[in-house]
């Protein structure tokens, strides 16, 4: 297995912040994993079932995603959706995940956990944290799930993640875009605080602007449609609120273009 470093990790990302930032777009799709590098994209996030905000993806999706792509590749750790407090079965599976993430060259990890009490899971995140290394972690959206989001961010310094992922607790990173201003603030470099959560076109200036971010992260999806020619409307594969099943969405690479172009005149 390929080994990493932190010095590697900052030279890799460093390619993608040429101008100061960088973004990451999150992809659970081998097309959209292209597109998002066509795009501009210094990073991607790896996952699958987005509409349930990301699960582990499988490893074949990594392995390939791995072969066509050059930039830096983090994977979601993601048991279920639902909540982040798991059973020790989850935990397992989550442990085995991430240890086959790093078996196919996954460049970092993204995973959450926490307490009953809507608190970081301190015991888990240092176990899972240990199964991770020497790979750089990202705290995901749990985050935007606690009770105490200062003191949340403090705890996952101590334990050593690289960067926390968050709306800024809210619907959104603009509707949470006072909270994440002061989180940067607090974090003074001893963590990356990314904005995430419905960044576009629209709104990326005035949440760079507002929270002093040097990273970011969206999807910048469109809707594609399928090249099935015979198609049965009666039939869902999913709940009956799922998707269509003759349309799909995937990263834009016209819209990560224009991400990219709106954060380089920002910063």
């Amino acid at each position: 297995m390929r080994r990493w470093d932190r010095k590697q990790e900052v030279a890799g990302e460093r390619g993608g912040m040429a101008h100061g930032f960088l973004m990451e777009v999150c992809v659970d799709s081998v097309e959209s994993a292209v597109n998002a590098e066509r795009g501009g994209a210094g990073r991607l996030e790896l996952c699958s079932s987005l509409m349930e905000g990301g699960t582990t993806p499988s490893t074949g999706l990594l392995q390939v995603v791995k072969q066509c792509i050059r930039v830096p590749v983090f994977v979601m750790i993601r048991p279920r959706g639902g909540d982040f407090l798991y059973s020790d079965r989850e935990v397992e599976v989550m442990k085995a995940d991430i240890r086959l993430a790093k078996q196919h060259e996954a460049d970092g990890l993204v995973f959450g956990a926490l307490t009953e009490d809507g608190r970081i899971d301190i015991e888990l995140c240092t176990a899972l944290l240990a199964v991770s290394r020497p790979l750089p972690v990202t705290f995901h959206r749990a985050f935007d799930m606690v009770y105490d989001p200062l003191s949340a961010l403090e705890t996952l310094i101590s334990l050593g993640f690289e960067r926390v992922l968050t709306s800024g607790c809210d619907t959104s990173a603009l509707e949470g875009l006072p909270l994440i201003k002061r989180l940067t603030d607090q974090a003074k470099g001893r963590i990356v605080v990314m904005p995430g959560g419905g960044i576009t076109e629209r709104n990326l200036q005035r949440i760079l602007e507002g929270s002093g971010a040097s990273e970011f992260h969206c999807s910048a999806r469109s809707a594609k449609d399928s090249g099935m020619k015979f198609r049965n409307s009666s039939v869902n594969m999913g709940a009956y609120f799922s998707p269509p099943e003759y349309s799909i969405k995937v990263a834009d690479v016209a819209k990560v273009r224009t991400l990219n172009a709106i954060a380089k005149n920002v910063l």
